[in-house]
C-alpha cells in the first residue's frame, strides 16, 4: 500500500544511491570549477534531505494511522541505506575510519538477523531510547563528516559506542522476550 510515509521512505531510497555517487565524484563539482567545498555542500543537503523524510514518514505514520506492513519493511530499509551510503562514500574517500564503519556494519547485520528471527517467533522487540540516540549520533556524525568539519571522527567513534551499546540492549531485549520475561 503506497501512502505518505511510504512514499517518503521511498524517497529516502533514492535519495541513498544519490548521495553515494556524489559523495564518490567530487568531479562534477571541480572539473567545472566549483571549489571542492560544493560536493560537500551538496552531498549534506542530500543527506539533510533524506534525513528529513525519516523523520516525516515515522511522524505521519503514526498521527494519521498510517503503519502498513510495507512501511515496517520500507522505513528501516531506508535509514540503513541512507546511513549505509553516507558511511561507505566517507570510507572509500577517505574521510572516515574503516573499523568504525565496519563495526557499524556488522552491528546493523547483525541486529538485522536478530529482527528477523524476532518476527519468526512471534516477538515485538521494539527499539529503544538507546538506538534513537544512536540513530541521531550517526546521522550528526555523518553530517560533520561530510562537511569536513572538526570533530567528525570523535563524533564518529561516539556513534560507533552508542551502535555497539544499542546493539547490546537490543539483544537483551530479545532474549527477555524469547525467555518471556518482560521487556
Amino acid at each position: 500500500m503506497l501512502n505518505l510515509p511510504n512514499f517518503l521512505a521511498s524517497i529516502r531510497i533514492v535519495l541513498a544511491p544519490l548521495m553515494f555517487w556524489v559523495i564518490l565524484n567530487p568531479q562534477i563539482f571541480t572539473d567545472n570549477g566549483y571549489d571542492i567545498t560544493w560536493n560537500y555542500y551538496f552531498a549534506s543537503l542530500l543527506f539533510v534531505l533524506a534525513s528529513v523524510t525519516d523523520f516525516f514518514d515515522g511522524y505521519i505514520a503514526r498521527e494519521w494511522n498510517q503503519m502498513t506492513m510495507l512501511g515496517a519493511i520500507l522505513d528501516p530499509l531506508a535509514d540503513k541505506m541512507l546511513t549505509l551510503a553516507a558511511f561507505l562514500g566517507l570510507m572509500i574517500e577517505g574521510s572516515a575510519s574503516g573499523w568504525a564503519i565496519y563495526i557499524i556494519i556488522v552491528r546493523e547485520l547483525f541486529i538485522t538477523g536478530v529482527r528477523t528471527i524476532a518476527v519468526s517467533e512471534g516477538l515485538s522487540v521494539k527499539a529503544s531510547w538507546a538506538g534513537k540516540v544512536k540513530t541521531v549520533a550517526q546521522m550528526i556524525a555523518i553530517g560533520f563528516l561530510l562537511m569536513h568539519w572538526p570533530y567528525g571522527d570523535l563524533l564518529l567513534w561516539f556513534a560507533v559506542f552508542l551502535t555497539v551499546y544499542s546493539g547490546l540492549e537490543y539483544i537483551w531485549g530479545f532474549r527477555k522476550a524469547l525467555l518471556g520475561d518482560e521487556i
